[in-house]
């Protein structure tokens, strides 16, 4: 028993002495969702409050985001939800037109997939509401309709 308590404590230390990297890389405002497209200030209060966390270079870090093992889980979290969409790098790149991030984004929040339950859990004030779903899913229809006007594609160049 004895054993086992100790070989907690060390592994506690050392968890707490090797962190994963909390980073929030610069922003180029030019290339951020708010460049590419309009986006009216209620929307953009809901993704404050519910996604910037994990889709920006904007990330507020939690206390227990310096915790062990707690700071492995949220350090991923935020690197794949950067690695998925990312507003402060709106512009298009790879197989990921603007279009499709617009639609799989109403798609994920409709779903309810979006925001993580574990996220949610311990920030409240992060779910979304019904309405709020219905606000961000009207504005991605707009903003989806304007990318693709005339003279205006929504794909990658090849």
């Amino acid at each position: 028993m004895r054993r086992g308590v100790l070989a907690m404590a060390v592994l506690a230390i050392v968890g707490q002495v090797f962190q994963p990297a909390r980073t929030n890389p610069p922003v180029d405002p030019a290339r951020t969702l708010y460049a590419s497209v309009q986006v009216p200030a209620e929307v953009r209060t809901i993704l404050d409050r519910s996604c910037r966390d994990c889709h920006s270079n904007d990330t507020v870090w939690p206390w227990y985001a310096s915790v062990s093992p707690m700071s492995w889980l949220v350090v991923g979290h935020v690197n794949e939800g950067r690695e998925h969409l990312s507003f402060s790098d709106w512009t298009p790149s790879g197989h990921h037109s603007l279009n499709e991030r617009l639609e799989d984004m109403c798609k994920e929040v409709r779903g309810g997939e979006m925001p993580l339950t574990s996220y949610t859990l311990l920030h409240r004030e992060a779910k979304l509401s019904s309405d709020d779903v219905g606000i961000l899913c009207a504005w991605t229809d707009v903003a989806r309709a304007s990318l693709i006007g005339p003279g205006i594609t929504s794909e990658p160049a090849q």
